[in-house]
């Protein structure tokens, strides 16, 4: 009849849960050069790969894979059995100043008691049952290095040695840890006659080995070019340079990074010195070094923002007008050019660099603006004329020809626009680029959701009639070298050592590493 039809508007079914909601990594998307450049300039060693021990375990376990013909499920199975063989193989009464912590070993302390349960500490059905979530444990961690280093391959699923297979005296060392791996339950006193695996425990077989792969020589300590792939000879440089700024710098006092930073990232070291001078990846470092500063200046602005945002519930959620405020407030007085003024001095006499960055840091409050003044540093940093082209290249780290969002040559353009402008001015800007780039980053990142059927966004800061909230805190921690990774590397294969506070290149050390003295 003529009764009146309603209609009832539901709305695209993926909307009516609404977005799924997960912390998203690198939430400004700045990190991308210098984590190219550092993938570039240390291939085979990652920031999660730690312990020589399991490269050379996994090597012993691809040869025993060939050996015994084992396929993917029967490798995966005997990698987390080997793997919680060395977990179980810690002891806890070692004292506090012991740095050797195997993957692993928290989860698999429950596991260890009369006796180790090694079945159920790998078993593979309840993952988050046992000693690791991951189908494949650690190996995840050190398969992309182990392949790179070519001492494993996987075919069809499967570990397989590769071009540097485990040599035979290694093979020895691992033998009975692979045969328990065949037991669902060992006795601790089983366990204990494979402590030579354990981690901490001496092995000049492994340690010969590896300082071959890892240095890119012979037996005898030599680089023959033409013997190696341009990965091996790019890790090389790496460890050179590093041995280089240790004989240089090593007695400052200094970590791995500030020690590799003082020799290459400023002064004239990097074209005075002999042996710096005489790698070409030199350059990549002083470049990767200069704008790890501008990455770490973005993440640590952009974790006090999202810092000052209260979540959803609370009521500290702000308006983007607050926001801007929140930085202005903390701004100095005075115009753009008067703080480019009083920035400390970032090249001396003949052009060489001067540790501006380092001052800054140094001597600044640890706030906001500390970060901003970084950032101008940069921007100067990234004028032609001011670094060499292979080191600017570096720095610049394009993936295309003209500024990408937030870079150096970005900054470059604020201070173009913004220079007789008030500092705050500039702050409110920064702020609105940063939540500008925050929205782009994770509308990129928009994924279907499989579990829901609905849409996935990654971001901890999210927006809601118009008033910012969050969902959880930012990191500010510097992204990774692998500086620190290369050091610990090189101490484990006898090439460095620590003696009174001191970073010292061995002789056995300084001859393989050509690092001089």
């Amino acid at each position: 009849g003529g009764g009146a039809v309603t209609t009832r508007v539901q709305g695209p079914a993926w909307a009516v849960e609404g977005l799924g909601v997960r912390a998203g990594k690198y939430p400004l998307a700045v990190e991308g050069p210098v984590m190219r450049a550092v993938d570039r300039l240390v291939p085979g060693v990652s920031t999660v790969t730690r312990y020589i021990r399991y490269h050379s375990l996994y090597a012993a376990i691809a040869a025993h894979a060939e050996r015994k013909a084992l396929d993917l499920v029967a490798c995966r199975r005997l990698v987390r059995r080997c793997e919680v063989l060395m977990a179980a193989l810690h002891r806890d009464a070692e004292t506090a100043e012991d740095t050797w912590f195997p993957h692993g070993v928290d989860r698999v302390r429950r596991f260890r008691t009369q006796e180790l349960d090694l079945a159920r500490a790998a078993d593979e059905e309840n993952l988050n049952q046992s000693y690791s979530p991951r189908r494949w444990g650690f190996w995840d961690q050190y398969g992309g290095s182990a392949t790179v280093l070519r001492t494993v391959e996987v075919r069809d699923g499967a570990l397989r040695p590769g071009r540097h297979p485990c040599p035979a005296a290694l093979r020895e060392l691992f033998a009975p840890l692979l045969s328990l791996a065949e037991r669902d339950v060992v006795p601790l006193d089983e366990l204990d006659r494979a402590g030579q695996a354990a981690l901490g425990v001496p092995s000049p077989a492994e340690q010969d080995w590896l300082t071959r792969v890892l240095t890119a020589t012979d037996s005898g300590g030599r680089h023959a070019p033409r013997d190696w792939e341009a990965s091996d000879r790019t890790r090389r440089a790496a460890f050179r340079i590093l041995a280089r700024a240790i004989v240089l710098h090593g007695r400052d006092g200094q970590d791995h990074q500030e020690t590799l930073r003082s020799a290459v990232a400023f002064g004239q070291e990097v074209t005075t010195d002999p042996v710096l001078s005489a790698i070409p990846e030199t350059a990549g470092w002083r470049g990767l070094l200069l704008r790890h500063y501008s990455v770490g200046a973005w993440r640590r602005l952009w974790s006090a923002l999202v810092s000052s945002i209260g979540s959803k519930e609370g009521e500290a959620d702000r308006t983007a007008q607050e926001l801007r405020d929140w930085l202005a407030e903390q701004a100095p007085a005075g115009d753009v050019r008067g703080v480019l003024r009083d920035l400390p001095p970032l090249q001396g006499p003949g052009g060489v660099l001067l540790p501006a960055e380092q001052r800054l840091l140094e001597t600044g409050d640890g706030g906001p603006m500390t970060d901003v003044r970084l950032l101008l540093v940069g921007a100067l940093r990234s004028r032609e004329g001011h670094l060499p082209d292979d080191v600017r290249a570096v720095f610049l780290g394009r993936q295309r020809r003209s500024a990408e969002f937030l870079d150096p040559t970005w900054v470059d353009g604020l201070i173009h626009d913004y220079g007789d402008r008030p500092v705050r001015d500039l702050a409110a800007r920064l702020v609105d680029d940063m939540l500008a780039q925050s929205r782009r980053v994770a509308l990129a990142k928009l994924r279907t959701d499989p579990a829901t059927g609905g849409l996935k966004i990654f971001s901890r800061l999210h927006v809601r009639n118009e008033r910012y909230f969050k969902t959880g805190d930012e990191g500010d921690a510097d992204i990774g070298t692998r500086i620190p990774q290369l050091g610990f590397f090189g101490r484990q294969l006898g090439l460095f050592v620590v003696r009174d506070g001191c970073h010292i290149v061995t002789e056995r050390g300084l001859g393989i590493l050509e690092a001089g003295r």
